[in-house]
Protein backbone atom coordinates (compact mmCIF):
# COMPACT_ATOMS: atom_id res chain seq x y z
CA UNK A 1 0.00 0.00 0.00
CA UNK A 2 1.55 3.20 -1.18
CA UNK A 3 0.47 6.77 -1.68
CA UNK A 4 0.97 7.52 -5.38
CA UNK A 5 2.80 10.54 -6.72
CA UNK A 6 -0.48 11.71 -8.25
CA UNK A 7 -2.18 11.64 -4.84
CA UNK A 8 0.70 13.41 -3.09
CA UNK A 9 1.13 16.11 -5.72
CA UNK A 10 -2.61 16.59 -6.10
CA UNK A 11 -2.91 17.33 -2.39
CA UNK A 12 0.19 19.57 -2.56
CA UNK A 13 -1.34 21.56 -5.43
CA UNK A 14 -4.61 21.96 -3.52
CA UNK A 15 -2.69 23.23 -0.50
CA UNK A 16 -0.68 25.65 -2.67
CA UNK A 17 -3.88 26.98 -4.28
CA UNK A 18 -5.65 27.22 -0.91
CA UNK A 19 -2.78 29.18 0.61
CA UNK A 20 -2.76 31.71 -2.23
CA UNK A 21 -4.15 35.08 -1.13
CA UNK A 22 -4.60 36.36 -4.68
CA UNK A 23 -8.21 36.40 -5.92
CA UNK A 24 -6.90 35.51 -9.41
CA UNK A 25 -5.38 32.31 -8.07
CA UNK A 26 -2.29 30.53 -9.32
CA UNK A 27 -1.38 29.73 -12.91
CA UNK A 28 -0.01 26.42 -14.12
CA UNK A 29 3.49 27.91 -14.65
CA UNK A 30 3.51 29.30 -11.09
CA UNK A 31 2.26 26.03 -9.61
CA UNK A 32 4.80 24.13 -11.68
CA UNK A 33 7.69 26.28 -10.48
CA UNK A 34 6.56 26.28 -6.84
CA UNK A 35 6.18 22.49 -6.66
CA UNK A 36 9.05 21.53 -8.98
CA UNK A 37 6.78 19.66 -11.39
CA UNK A 38 6.44 19.84 -15.16
CA UNK A 39 3.73 22.14 -16.47
CA UNK A 40 2.20 19.19 -18.33
CA UNK A 41 1.86 17.18 -15.09
CA UNK A 42 0.45 20.18 -13.17
CA UNK A 43 -2.08 20.74 -15.98
CA UNK A 44 -3.12 17.07 -15.79
CA UNK A 45 -3.62 17.23 -12.02
CA UNK A 46 -5.44 20.57 -12.18
CA UNK A 47 -7.76 19.15 -14.83
CA UNK A 48 -8.64 16.22 -12.54
CA UNK A 49 -9.17 18.52 -9.56
CA UNK A 50 -11.25 20.97 -11.63
CA UNK A 51 -13.42 18.29 -13.24
CA UNK A 52 -14.23 16.92 -9.79
CA UNK A 53 -15.19 20.29 -8.32
CA UNK A 54 -12.23 20.97 -6.02
CA UNK A 55 -10.81 23.92 -7.95
CA UNK A 56 -12.05 26.31 -10.61
CA UNK A 57 -10.21 28.15 -13.34
CA UNK A 58 -10.35 31.88 -13.90
CA UNK A 59 -9.77 32.74 -17.52
CA UNK A 60 -7.85 35.66 -18.92
CA UNK A 61 -4.39 37.13 -18.80
CA UNK A 62 -4.37 37.28 -15.02
CA UNK A 63 -6.38 34.09 -14.56
CA UNK A 64 -5.43 31.05 -12.56
CA UNK A 65 -6.80 28.34 -10.33
CA UNK A 66 -8.70 28.98 -7.09
CA UNK A 67 -10.59 26.70 -4.75
CA UNK A 68 -14.14 25.89 -5.82
CA UNK A 69 -15.29 25.36 -2.25
CA UNK A 70 -14.33 26.38 1.26
CA UNK A 71 -11.26 24.41 2.44
CA UNK A 72 -13.23 23.08 5.40
CA UNK A 73 -15.60 21.39 2.93
CA UNK A 74 -12.81 19.63 1.00
CA UNK A 75 -12.51 16.09 2.35
CA UNK A 76 -9.00 14.65 2.06
CA UNK A 77 -10.53 11.20 1.62
CA UNK A 78 -12.58 12.41 -1.37
CA UNK A 79 -9.55 14.07 -2.97
CA UNK A 80 -7.38 10.97 -2.58
CA UNK A 81 -10.16 8.77 -3.95
CA UNK A 82 -10.47 10.96 -7.05
CA UNK A 83 -6.71 11.10 -7.58
CA UNK A 84 -5.89 7.45 -6.99
CA UNK A 85 -8.91 5.41 -6.02
CA UNK A 86 -9.52 3.36 -2.91
CA UNK A 87 -7.04 0.85 -1.53
CA UNK A 88 -9.74 -1.81 -1.82
CA UNK A 89 -13.22 -2.01 -3.29
CA UNK A 90 -15.61 -4.89 -3.92
CA UNK A 91 -14.97 -4.50 -7.66
CA UNK A 92 -11.35 -5.60 -7.13
CA UNK A 93 -12.36 -9.26 -6.85
CA UNK A 94 -14.54 -8.98 -9.96
CA UNK A 95 -11.67 -7.53 -12.01
CA UNK A 96 -8.93 -9.84 -10.71
CA UNK A 97 -10.31 -13.35 -10.76
CA UNK A 98 -7.35 -14.88 -12.56
CA UNK A 99 -8.12 -17.06 -15.56
CA UNK A 100 -11.57 -17.95 -14.22
CA UNK A 101 -14.69 -15.88 -14.89
CA UNK A 102 -15.25 -15.58 -11.12
CA UNK A 103 -12.87 -15.73 -8.19
CA UNK A 104 -12.46 -19.32 -7.02
CA UNK A 105 -12.72 -18.14 -3.41
CA UNK A 106 -15.66 -15.76 -3.76
CA UNK A 107 -17.69 -17.58 -1.08
CA UNK A 108 -14.92 -18.38 1.40
CA UNK A 109 -12.45 -15.53 0.94
CA UNK A 110 -10.76 -14.56 4.20
CA UNK A 111 -8.45 -12.04 2.50
CA UNK A 112 -11.30 -9.87 1.24
CA UNK A 113 -12.55 -9.23 4.78
CA UNK A 114 -9.06 -8.12 5.86
CA UNK A 115 -8.78 -5.70 2.91
CA UNK A 116 -12.21 -4.31 3.72
CA UNK A 117 -11.19 -3.74 7.36
CA UNK A 118 -8.04 -1.94 6.20
CA UNK A 119 -10.08 0.24 3.81
CA UNK A 120 -12.60 1.05 6.55
CA UNK A 121 -9.80 2.07 8.94
CA UNK A 122 -8.14 4.27 6.30
CA UNK A 123 -11.49 5.88 5.45
CA UNK A 124 -12.20 6.52 9.11
CA UNK A 125 -8.92 8.42 9.54
CA UNK A 126 -9.03 10.32 6.24
CA UNK A 127 -12.66 11.37 6.72
CA UNK A 128 -11.56 13.29 9.81
CA UNK A 129 -9.35 15.64 7.76
CA UNK A 130 -10.31 18.55 5.57
CA UNK A 131 -8.09 20.75 3.45
CA UNK A 132 -8.38 23.41 6.17
CA UNK A 133 -6.96 20.93 8.70
CA UNK A 134 -3.93 20.36 6.46
CA UNK A 135 -3.53 24.11 5.96
CA UNK A 136 -3.46 24.58 9.74
CA UNK A 137 -0.98 21.73 10.23
CA UNK A 138 1.25 23.03 7.44
CA UNK A 139 1.27 26.51 8.96
CA UNK A 140 2.35 25.29 12.38
CA UNK A 141 -1.07 25.28 14.02
CA UNK A 142 -2.70 22.31 15.60
CA UNK A 143 -5.46 20.78 13.56
CA UNK A 144 -8.37 22.40 15.40
CA UNK A 145 -6.44 25.39 16.71
CA UNK A 146 -7.45 28.88 15.73
CA UNK A 147 -5.33 30.02 12.79
CA UNK A 148 -2.75 32.81 12.77
CA UNK A 149 -3.87 36.34 11.80
CA UNK A 150 -2.65 35.81 8.21
CA UNK A 151 -4.55 32.52 7.99
CA UNK A 152 -7.63 34.24 9.45
CA UNK A 153 -7.43 36.75 6.58
CA UNK A 154 -7.33 33.92 4.02
CA UNK A 155 -10.26 32.18 5.73
CA UNK A 156 -12.23 35.45 5.68
CA UNK A 157 -11.56 35.65 1.92
CA UNK A 158 -12.87 32.08 1.56
CA UNK A 159 -15.89 32.84 3.72
CA UNK A 160 -16.77 35.87 1.61
CA UNK A 161 -16.28 33.95 -1.65
CA UNK A 162 -18.34 30.94 -0.66
CA UNK A 163 -21.15 32.67 1.26
CA UNK A 164 -22.57 34.23 -1.90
Amino acid sequence: MKITAQEEYGIRLLLRIANCNSPEGLTIPRLSEAEGLSQHYVAKLCRLLRMNGFIKSNRGKEGGYTLAQHPQEVSINEVLTILGGKLYSQEFCEKHSGLLPDCSRSCTCSVRSVWQLVQDAVDQVLNQYSLLDLMNLENGNKRNELPTPERKKTIQIFDSQFSK
